[in-house]
């Protein structure tokens, strides 16, 4: 049982086809992890646990009938609490939406329910999506299953940690400021940011039902698993335009030819600018700068000439903003604007977001223009190398605390420095919403303490498959995924 319940998504689809072990039987070993460990985690916070039983039935008799129904079937998942889900509670931790039962699908549901995928539940996650903690104001906080005293991050944290405990082999998650990424990196699992606009958003909340999508960029969609494969497999299946999601073009995934770890090119870098990392982040970053070299990479620290960070936070921080804040409250608008350059001291995230909330047309045009220069900055940078590696976060998991809602937000001890909330939890990461890349990240090192530590593997935009090669190819000189102890 417990070697199914940590066999990735591709090898229990594989045990199924052949007929080694049952649909069934799979949906029943990772019922009983989820029984045993989820009080502790809350890492999933609606399961379907009849409907599962009913569907991993008919997949087992398609099976006896000589039927398969694609790619995964028979094979459990779950799917972050934000995407709309037929027939099963969809809340997006928002309490006006508390009993909120689509009558269908989001798109990228449909799909991996088209690939015979079976959905177990939806996963813990904050309020909207807009938090790196995973503190829900109807289901309560998720905890990491490396140590439960820290958060597993967000927005995707119930599914990083359900995913890392072996309550699920695979999640569907969102990001629009590194919530696949930096759970990704708290518990010890791979994720993928897909290239902006590849994979459809259709039944994601937010927005709320019925309400007009004012966040109209920087938001992607994409999963979280135990090996690239499944991350490989997993985008296959949905990417690609739908009917409703007019921004998402026809462009094919194609194949990429795998190259071995001697014939890449590979930048590096462990500072940002005005974002330090940890000694031990530093240290699994330069070490892995090491042994890639030894293995015959072409190995150089840089970071992209005339990308300016401060301006791509700022920027990312207004466009966000601006968007989000259109459905705020006034006094809320006004509010943020008078407190701005006190909450905000140091932290130029907060600092755009802030000021995006009213921002004019003329200042929303200038803020993208920032964005088309610093986007063409990172694209001329990449068109030398087969991926540039970053930190994810400036730390590992860091203990629960408050909201970064809160006034003023709380910080993030960096070593002996505490940094502002978002700047210690995000700085590495918007800056790759803002540009649209696609992104992997590797579970890298552990550090003292025995927490993950992840790298960022930046690709092109667009070419999503030949990242996921390099990725596969690095994953060979990194820590890869390891059990949490106890589980």
């Amino acid at each position: 049982m417990t070697d199914l319940v940590f066999s990735t998504a591709h090898q229990l689809a594989n045990a199924i086809r052949q007929r080694e072990v049952s649909a069934a039987e799979v949906l029943e070993a990772h019922l009983a992890q989820i029984a045993r460990h989820n009080p502790a985690l809350n890492a999933i916070v609606t399961l379907d646990e009849a409907g599962a039983r009913q569907r991993a039935t008919e997949a087992d008799a398609a099976l006896a009938r000589g039927e398969t129904g694609g790619p995964l079937h028979g094979v459990p998942v779950t799917i972050k609490d934000v995407y709309e889900t037929a027939g099963l509670r969809t809340t997006a931790s928002f309490k006006p939406l508390a009993e909120y039962v689509p009558q269908q699908d989001a798109t990228v549901v449909a799909r991996l329910k088209a690939a015979g995928a079976i959905v177990l539940g939806k996963t813990n996650m904050p309020e909207m999506a807009m938090d790196v903690q995973s503190n829900s104001p109807i289901f309560g906080r998720a905890n990491n299953p490396w140590d439960l005293a820290r958060t597993p991050g967000g927005s995707t944290g119930g599914g990083a940690a359900a995913v890392a405990a072996g309550l699920s082999p695979l999640e569907l998650g969102s990001d629009i400021g590194g919530s696949i990424r930096i759970p990704s990196h708290f518990c010890g699992v791979y994720g993928f940011k897909p290239t902006e606009h590849r994979v459809p958003g259709t039944g994601h909340i937010p927005p709320p039902p019925g309400v007009a999508k004012t966040v109209r960029h920087m938001g992607v969609f994409g999963p979280l698993a135990r090996s690239i494969d499944d991350l490989r497999l997993c985008l296959g299946l949905i990417a690609g335009p739908d009917s409703q999601d007019w921004e998402v073009p026809p462009v094919p995934l194609g194949d990429a030819p795998s190259r071995h770890l001697s014939e890449l090119r590979l930048a590096w870098t462990d500072d940002f600018g005005g974002a330090p990392v940890t000694a031990e982040t530093r240290a699994a970053l330069q070490a892995l700068a090491g042994t890639l070299a030894e293995q015959g990479c072409h190995v150089e620290r840089q970071n992209p000439t005339g990308f300016d960070f401060e301006l791509a936070w700022e920027t990312y921080g207004e466009i966000l903003g601006a968007g989000a804040g259109i459905d705020l409250p006034v006094s809320t608008r006004v509010g943020g604007r008078l407190l701005g350059p006190f909450i905000s001291r140091g932290d130029p995230i907060l600092r755009g977001m802030i000021r995006g909330y009213g921002l004019s047309l003329r200042r929303q045009v200038r803020a993208m223009a920032h964005r088309d220069a610093l986007l063409g900055a990172l694209d001329r940078f990449l068109a030398d190398w087969d991926a540039w590696l970053c930190p994810v976060t400036p730390t590992p998991a860091f203990t629960h605390r408050a909201p970064g809602t809160s006034v003023p937000p709380p910080t993030i001890e960096v070593d002996d420095r505490a940094m502002p909330y978002l700047m210690g939890s995000m700085s590495y990461t918007t800056i790759l919403n803002l540009t649209g890349n696609p992104v992997v990240v590797l579970p890298l090192a552990r550090s003292q303490e025995g927490l993950p530590i992840g790298v960022q593997v930046v690709g092109r935009r667009w070419d999503d498959m030949a990242l996921l090669n390099v990725a596969e190819q690095l994953a060979q000189v990194t820590a890869g995924y390891q059990r949490p102890p106890g589980y």
